[in-house]
């Protein structure tokens, strides 16, 4: 009878464990879609796939109008997570997927609809103009 006492106190304590490790991890999970994801060509599908709507932000670092378009970027990240992902893409370090998206300007912004690809905004654009041509595929 005290075994059964010992190994039930132990089973809650691992419970308990649990179920706040699994409340950690949700946290962190929001905490980390309020600003854009890095997306490499090895992450690229699994991203895309995996959350309703994406939007990946296809840039170099020698690109000054990615520069502009970033910060951007960076706030409609904040302003709408839990609603759309946003990935950067570095184009210089990740080809393939540039080559597949025919990504020809930068900053190139590709918007994914359930995994499948429903708008491409070209060039930087102030957030007035460019948040209306995301926010249409909610």
């Amino acid at each position: 009878m005290v075994e059964d006492e010992e190994l039930e106190k132990i089973r809650q304590r691992k419970f308990e464990h649990l179920m706040k490790k699994t409340s950690e991890t949700k946290r962190e999970n929001k905490s980390a879609t309020n600003k854009p994801v890095e997306v490499t060509d090895v992450t690229f599908k699994e991203i895309v796939h995996g959350h309703p709507l994406v939007v990946v932000d296809c840039w170099a670092p020698w690109c000054s109008p990615c520069h502009i378009v970033a910060p951007v970027v960076e706030e409609m990240a904040r302003d709408y997570a839990g609603k759309i992902l946003f990935g950067k893409l570095n184009v210089d370090e990740n080809r393939e997927v540039a080559m597949e998206y025919q990504i020809m300007s930068i900053p190139t912004l590709l918007v994914f609809k359930d995994g499948n690809l429903v708008d491409r905004i070209v060039g930087a654009m102030p957030r007035q103009m460019l948040e209306p041509k995301i926010t249409k595929h909610l």
